[in-house]
């Protein structure tokens, strides 16, 4: 059986859409999926039982898709079989986003559970490779998409982000806490704009380098499209085989009356 823990966003809803087995559906306390059924809701302090819990009700993997903040953890409500564990999630947040998932992919294999991708288990999400819109990028936009490869790449590096903004070699805005579409509306009305900064360019998003892909996979769908619209953005870059597009058909119809490109691309391309 597949326990499936939603987080905020499109992308748990996509899942249990196209799935066709029974899943449970769990959320972490305080992160409420959207227009979906939970069947448990858990906290980190209760980990340890959260998963025996699990495995109690036949549970063999598990996915997390959908956007989760890192959750402040009260030491008066930690169960005792949990200390050792949340020990290690404390330790490894010190590493960032990505040193937290790995070490909660750990705990969650070593009690027996599979932790398995959003993408492996529908692998339609992620699109084929190329241009997917009629509007096709440039010379400049295939310039400006190497550049935002080294950007992002950079970034991941340092567990900054997946994605940026990149006009005429220059980066316009860059992904942090807040996410992609925070990044995208930080253009949309900045406190004041230099006039010498290039307008347009495009969109570009990708893993970060070495990140471990069952978890925290970049995700675009029509909302990204729309903001980018209202962005006046060129495009959309994403890389190859590591990005998942909601609502694929919709995403490109909607790039396509926008004057827009959506280009998966190769890394390195």
């Amino acid at each position: 059986m597949l326990a499936l823990i939603a987080g905020q966003g499109g992308l748990p809803a996509a899942i249990l859409t196209m799935v066709n087995a029974p899943v449970h559906v769990c959320a972490l306390e305080g992160f409420a999926p959207e227009n979906i059924a939970v069947d448990e809701v858990f906290c980190f302090e209760h980990l340890a039982g959260f998963l025996d819990g699990l495995k109690a009700r036949g549970v063999t993997q598990l996915c997390m898709a959908g956007a989760v903040r890192r959750p402040g953890i009260d030491p008066t409500r930690v169960e005792p079989g949990s200390v050792a564990l949340l020990e290690r999630v404390m330790g490894a947040m010190a590493k960032g986003d990505d040193g937290t998932l790995r070490e909660l992919i750990a705990i969650v294999e070593e009690a027996g559970i599979e932790v398995v991708a959003a993408h492996q288990i529908v692998p339609e999400l992620l699109p084929e490779r190329g241009v997917l819109t009629r509007v096709q990028p440039g010379e400049a936009d295939r310039a400006d998409a190497a550049r935002a490869e080294q950007i992002v790449a950079a970034m991941g590096r340092a567990d900054v982000g997946q994605a940026c903004i990149v006009a005429k070699g220059q980066a316009l805005a860059i992904e942090a806490a807040g996410g992609t579409d925070w990044m995208i509306r930080s253009l949309l009305c900045p406190p004041e704009r230099d006039p010498a900064l290039p307008s347009g360019g495009l969109l570009f998003k990708s893993p970060k380098p070495g990140q471990d892909r069952r978890a925290d996979l970049p995700v675009i769908g029509p909302g990204t499209v729309t903001l980018a619209a209202e962005a006046k953005l060129r495009g959309i870059v994403i890389e190859a085989g590591g990005v998942m597009v909601l609502q694929r058909e919709t995403v490109v119809a909607m790039a396509e009356a926008a004057g827009m490109f959506l280009w998966v691309r190769e890394p390195g391309a």
